[in-house]
C-alpha cells in the first residue's frame, strides 16, 4: 500500500509550536469548499475529545469559496496544508502522515458531526480490542435516518444485484450495503465509509494509508482490504452516533442521475482502478459488462413503467461514461488525475 503523495501540487504549510512529543490522535480534516461547515465540524470534534491530547491537521485542497481565508483566521493552532490544486481525498490524507504525531488518526469529513462523546468512546473500543486495527461508527443522515455504515466488499456480481434490485432473488450473496441487523452490537466488517475512520498510527505505519491512484471513493476499501490482509480485524463501533450529511464537496464534481444516485466520473474511474487491481482483468471486465447490463435492465425497466425519457437516457449516460473510463484509465491501469 502507498503512502506517498501522487502527483500532488507543491503545498504551503503553517507549522504551530504544538510542543513536540506525542498525542492521542491526530484528527485529518480534508477541506474542499465546505467553508461553512468547518466551525461545526471542528467545534463537535474539540468538545468530544475532552481529556484527550488532540492535534488537528487541516487540508484545503484548493478551495474557492473562502475556505482559505477562514482557515488561516480561526485555526492557527492546527497544522495546516493548502494545496495548490486539488490532489484528491486520498493524496491529500496522506500529506498528512509526515507531521503527524498521534498514537491514533482520525480521519473526519468536514460534512461529519460527531457527538460530544465520539472520540472518547470510539477510543476506549479500540484500546479494549487490541486486534481491531481501525472501526466505523453508526452513521445517520441530517433527519436522523440510517445510513450504510459497516460494510461488505464489492464484486462485479453483488453490485450488479444491488443495482438491479435482483439481489432478493440470491439470498446467499451478501450485498455491499446489507441493512438488515439491529447496528446496536459490535460487528466485524469488511470496511467502513472514510467519514469517520479511526485508526491506529502503527496500522498505517505496517501497510500505508490510502493507495494514491484514486482521486475520490474507494480509497477506504482498498484501505481495508489492505489492513485485513496484513491480520487485523476491521469493526463497527455502535457506542456512538456521528450525523453524516454526504456529498457536500462531491457536488463540485459529481453528476446527479435523475435516480438521485452519485454516479460521477471519479465514481465510475475508481471502481475500475478497483477492480483491476483487486480482481485482475476478469473482474475488470467483469464488473464493465455486468455494469452494462445493469443499465440496460435499468432503462428497460423505466421504459415499460412510462418513467421521463431523462430516466432512461440517465442509464445510457453512465455507460457511456464506463466505457470512456475504461479507455482513458488504460484498462484500469492508471489514473486520469
Amino acid at each position: 500500500m502507498m503512502g506517498a503523495a501522487f502527483g500532488s501540487s507543491p503545498v504551503a504549510q503553517l507549522r504551530p509550536d504544538l510542543g513536540g512529543g506525542a498525542v492521542d490522535v491526530t484528527a485529518i480534516i480534508v477541506n474542499y469548499n465546505t467553508r461553512d461547515l468547518l466551525r461545526p465540524c471542528i467545534d463537535a470534534l474539540r468538545a468530544s475529545a475532552a481529556g484527550l491530547r488532540l492535534q488537528i491537521v487541516i487540508i484545503d485542497n484548493a478551495s474557492s469559496d473562502g475556505s482559505v481565508q477562514v482557515i488561516k483566521a480561526n485555526y492557527a493552532d492546527c497544522d495546516l496544508v493548502f494545496n495548490e490544486t486539488n490532489v484528491g481525498f486520498g493524496r491529500a490524507n496522506n500529506q498528512a502522515l509526515p507531521i503527524a504525531r498521534g498514537r491514533y488518526l482520525l480521519l473526519l469529513n468536514t460534512d461529519a458531526f460527531v457527538a460530544e462523546e465520539s472520540l472518547t468512546r470510539t477510543l476506549q473500543f479500540l484500546e479494549a480490542r487490541p486486534s481491531c486495527a481501525l472501526l466505523g461508527v453508526r452513521l445517520v443522515g441530517r433527519d436522523g435516518t440510517l445510513q450504510p455504515s459497516c460494510r461488505y466488499f464489492p464484486t462485479p456480481w453483488n453490485e450488479f444485484l444491488q443495482s438491479t434490485g435482483l439481489g432478493r432473488f440470491f439470498p446467499g450473496t451478501q450485498p455491499v450495503d446489507n441493512m438488515a441487523w439491529d447496528h446496536a452490537s459490535p460487528r466485524e466488517c469488511d470496511w467502513v465509509p472514510g467519514c469517520y475512520y479511526l485508526v491506529r498510527k502503527s496500522v498505517v505505519d505496517q501497510v500505508g494509508l490510502f493507495d494514491p491512484r484514486y482521486f475520490l471513493y474507494n480509497e477506504e476499501v482498498d484501505h481495508c482490504r489492505a489492513v485485513k490482509a496484513a491480520g487485523w480485524q476491521v469493526m463497527y463501533c455502535p457506542d456512538t452516533t456521528v450525523v453524516h450529511i454526504g456529498g457536500e464537496s462531491a457536488k463540485f464534481d459529481a453528476e446527479i442521475t435523475a435516480g438521485g444516485r452519485q454516479n460521477s466520473a471519479l465514481q465510475t474511474e475508481s471502481s475500475l482502478l478497483y477492480y483491476r487491481k483487486h480482481h485482475g482483468r476478469a473482474g475488470l471486465w467483469a464488473s464493465v459488462l455486468l455494469g452494462t447490463s445493469a443499465d440496460a435492465l435499468l432503462a428497460l425497466k423505466a421504459l415499460i413503467r412510462g418513467r421521463p425519457l431523462s430516466a432512461i437516457t440517465s442509464c445510457w449516460r453512465h455507460t457511456a461514461m464506463t466505457w470512456s473510463s475504461l479507455l482513458a484509465t488504460r484498462f484500469g491501469m492508471l489514473p486520469t488525475r
